[in-house]
């Protein structure tokens, strides 16, 4: 029992579920199209049932990485811990539930929408080729990185009968996820320094000043593309209100820049997000007043 307790341990470990916090954009959908609501539970249901299926599924591209990195993995000084490359987890436990995870994620994924199941499959199969050879090819790794999140919003939208979901917030989550990917891939590069290239390989194509131009670009590319949003998509209330959300979203980019250049942080966005009060308060603020706005006025 203790083993088997372990072995859960270590593969709940190798799936990293503090990743999962960036498949809750799937909800987007269902909370810009307005049926937040108690009148649209079934919806909600559905939604909760995809991001469910996306976190498992993100676990799973996880597991598969690992298991083909393993020889690799166990070279690097700090990837060597993690459960497969340390032996932890037997790398035959780890194939048997990748395979378990895979059919029954196709089943859950089909029987909930087949048009989400293609959406998934995409999704699944753009990170395979991510972990095998996209994320050593400068510009396009980033550039997956973007789409993933893209289709993340396009899983939440076939979930649901969408009637007034605008185009612009493909455009928001693309650009924000390229501003987010660039400086990860910043601040890598100033951690690593000369040493870059040895951790990661795709470092060698890029260089401080140039993605310090790349990021300028898509943080003021993301300011005005929600700026448009707020004042010209068809849902929004007639008189502008939407607006008044911009101080948090230009915080956020700010703040995150600030990390990035001051603190020296956001190697990893998700553990930036998990630990930095202020982007949290910032996110929360946004997020209430996006309700307030689209569910209250």
């Amino acid at each position: 029992m203790h083993n088997a307790s372990r072995t859960l341990k270590a593969l709940l470990m190798t799936m990293r579920p503090r990743q999962w916090i960036k498949n809750t954009i799937i909800f987007a959908a269902l909370v810009f199209d307005r049926q937040f609501n108690p009148s649209h539970v079934p919806e909600i249901l559905r939604t909760t049932a995809g991001f469910i299926i996306f976190c498992l599924l993100s676990g799973l591209v996880y597991i598969l990485n690992d298991l083909a990195d393993a020889e690799a993995d166990r070279t690097h000084p700090q990837k060597r811990l993690r459960p497969i490359a340390s032996g932890e987890l037997p790398q035959g436990t780890a194939l048997g539930a990748a395979v378990t995870l895979t059919l029954i994620l196709a089943l859950a994924a089909y029987l909930l929408s087949p048009k989400f199941a293609l959406v998934a499959l995409g999704y699944f199969l753009l990170n395979l080729a991510y972990s095998k050879k996209i994320k050593h090819i400068p510009l396009l790794d980033v550039l997956t990185i973007a789409l993933g999140f893209v289709l993340r919003v396009a899983a939440g939208v076939v979930l649901i009968q969408v009637a007034r979901f605008s185009p612009w917030l493909y455009v928001v989550t693309t650009l924000a996820a390229l501003y987010i990917g660039f400086g990860k891939r910043r601040a890598e590069l100033a951690l690593l320094a000369e040493d870059a290239y040895n951790h990661r390989r795709v470092l060698d194509g890029y260089t401080i000043p140039l993605l310090d131009q790349y990021i300028m670009i898509v943080s003021s590319t993301t300011i005005i593309a929600y700026s448009l949003y707020t004042f010209s998509a068809p849902n929004l209330p007639g008189n502008h209100i939407m607006m008044l959300t911009i101080p948090f979203v230009l915080y956020g980019i700010f703040r995150y820049l600030y990390l990035i250049q001051v603190k020296h942080s956001g190697g990893a966005p998700e553990e930036v997000l998990l630990a930095d009060r202020p982007l949290q308060v910032t996110i929360l603020l946004w997020g209430f007043s996006i309700l307030l706005i689209f569910y209250v006025f």
